[in-house]
């Protein structure tokens, strides 16, 4: 049951959560004296742009979301009179929040490093944040010193602190300073949009029951270490993230210590009932999957095409754990501690290349193991460029794929050899049935005429598949190889006008991206958007793209049909 902490990447984050207890707790008891909460969550929400800028200008995340939030601070502290911060705060963090989509969307296009700070990460834990955690609690406790009878006395009458020689507005300025740099500090564990989770929800909780401040201050730090160690144990548990699993226990706690309080004047059993709350909640989170494997040659791919291509290759003699699920999307991927699990129990780890599996290299790096790691985008004869590097969606031009068994089959075989001659076997029967389905896709869509066969899609993953078949590509939704990227207007618009002028007969949703912004063109343009692609990952078991060689089935016959105006598909 606790065999996660003896997961590195755990122990790391035991370690931040503990080293951060002293400045969360402390800090937490200030901003609810001060009345503080929602500042507190603006603070973390409102470092956005900061992330934005880190991730695409390559610059610790860390360094982007403090300066922005020590702005944040100023920028309140500077425009709130009289302690009213809350109009103010809303007034900024809308403007810190439309800098940060801004920047994202059309600066940037940024994507899953971004998403994974805000919701917190396991996986994202370093001896940098341990150190920062440190440094934030050592900083809070001396600020907490200094400055702590300051802050009491503003806190119960502001308005006789003058009378006392108190400078309300540069003591509150440092307060709001302190609160910006702890929601930072908190930002890798539970993300920005759940900092509260630790900064203010364990001050709550513990305040229900004491009223002293040394006491008060004492319990917050021990609860935050515990709610926090709790958390990280049940993410592993059950692979949710952090963020989420530790404002979980903490808003149940909150809830359990209310209900004992209520309870302890006026029913006896209280202590009872909050023992069986955490019991349940203890037996549920024993539930969950880490460390589940099954037999055979145990091997990790990252996409569903890979584990599809190496389910048919390796046959019986191989145990594939498929990282990626059906109708998800890569780009947009966050790991979770089962993955890590995986991969340090795998003998071989399959990779699909470029930027579509970018954080498997992290996944290795924290599982400890020494699986053998195979890129399969190194080996293929056919390769487009394209967002400044190699276009990952290699896969829908099969002859890449003959390419990718081959090395596959090899790669199994020197793991296995005792296996060998089953992987040839395998592998030789697959390549037949791929190059008998390239030749009909080939000859069913060139029967089409060359001028109906104009491609609009969600995003740019059809390139090897154009190329392959001779269909002209006309745009796309998002003019991006990864759906991180968000279109402008602007470019909306020219898409609509260039499908218009070009006579496109259908644009074509893919089943792993929302399709409103396509149903959108399609209702601007008069065009057709009943037919759906398979397009970055295979669809689930019994559909038609269930597997590879299905979904380039269903792909043809779709185009095929939208091409034609439905009438003639791929059969």
């Amino acid at each position: 049951m606790l065999e996660a902490f003896d997961l590195p990447f755990v122990q790391r984050g035991v370690l931040e959560i503990l080293a951060l207890s002293v400045g969360a707790g402390l800090a937490g008891t200030w901003i609810v004296l001060r009345g503080l909460a929602f500042f507190s969550h603006a603070v973390g929400t409102a470092a956005f742009p900061g992330l934005v800028l880190a991730d695409g200008l390559g610059f610790a995340p860390a360094l982007g979301a403090l300066g922005v939030a020590l702005l944040f601070a100023l920028a309140v502290s500077r425009l709130a009179r009289a302690g009213e911060y809350d109009s103010l705060t809303a007034l900024v963090l809308v403007g810190a929040l439309a800098a940060g989509v801004i920047l994202a969307s059309d600066v940037f296009h940024s994507g899953s490093h971004v998403e994974s700070l805000l919701f917190g990460s396991l996986l994202l834990v370093g001896t940098g944040d341990i150190v920062l955690a440190a440094a934030v609690s050592a900083g809070v406790l001396a600020a907490s010193l200094l400055l702590g009878r300051r802050w009491l006395a503003l806190g119960f009458d502001p308005g006789a602190a003058p009378a006392l020689g108190l400078r309300g507005r540069a003591h509150d300025l440092a307060l709001l300073a302190l609160v910006a740099v702890a929601a930072v500090a908190v930002l890798t564990i539970v993300g920005a949009l759940l900092a509260t989770a630790l900064l203010v929800v364990p001050a709550a909780t513990t305040r229900l029951w004491t009223q002293r401040l040394p006491a008060w201050q004492l319990a917050t730090v021990g609860l935050v270490a515990v709610e926090g160690v709790a958390g990280l144990w049940l993410s592993a548990q059950t692979d949710a993230p952090p963020g989420a699993t530790i404002a979980v226990i903490a808003g149940g706690a909150f809830v359990v210590a209310a209900l004992a309080r209520w309870a302890r004047a006026r029913v006896r059993p209280a202590p009872a009932l909050a023992a069986a709350v955490v019991a349940a909640a203890l037996a549920l989170a024993g539930c969950g999957t880490a460390g589940r494997s099954g037999d055979g040659l145990q091997v990790v791919a990252t996409t569903t095409q890979l584990a599809d291509f190496a389910r048919a290759v390796g046959g019986d003699g191989v145990h594939v754990t498929q990282l990626l699920q059906p109708n998800t999307d890569p780009h947009q991927y966050e790991p979770r501690p089962s993955d890590v699990a995986a991969v340090a129990r795998a003998r071989v780890v399959f990779v699909n290349g470029g930027p579509l599996d970018q954080w498997i290299g992290n996944v290795v790096q924290q599982s400890g193991g020494d699986p053998r790691r195979v890129d399969l985008s190194r080996g293929i004869p056919v390769k487009l460029r394209g967002d400044g590097g190699l276009d990952p969606h290699w896969w829908h031009d099969p002859r890449n794929v003959e390419a990718a068994v081959a090395e596959m089959r090899d790669a199994l075989a020197a793991a296995d050899p005792g296996r060998r001659a089953q992987f040839q076997r395998n592998a030789a029967a697959y390549v037949s049935r791929l190059r008998a389905l390239d030749r009909r896709i080939e000859a069913c869509l060139r029967a089409i005429p060359a001028a109906q066969r104009k491609l609009v899609t969600d995003h740019d993953a059809f390139n090897y598949f154009v190329a392959r078949y001779g269909i002209r590509y006309v745009g796309a939704v998002i003019p991006s190889q990864t759906t991180a990227a968000q279109p402008s207007a602007g470019e909306l618009a020219s898409l609509v006008a260039l499908i218009r002028r070009t006579g496109v007969h259908a644009v074509f949703p893919e089943k792993s991206v929302s399709p409103r912004l396509v149903q959108a063109i399609a209702r601007q343009t008069g065009a057709s958007a009943r037919y759906t692609l398979y397009g970055d990952t295979l669809g689930p078991a019994g559909s038609p793209g269930a597997t590879y060689l299905g979904m380039e089935r269903a792909n043809a016959d779709a185009l095929a049909r939208g091409f034609s105006g439905g009438a003639r598909g791929c059969p």
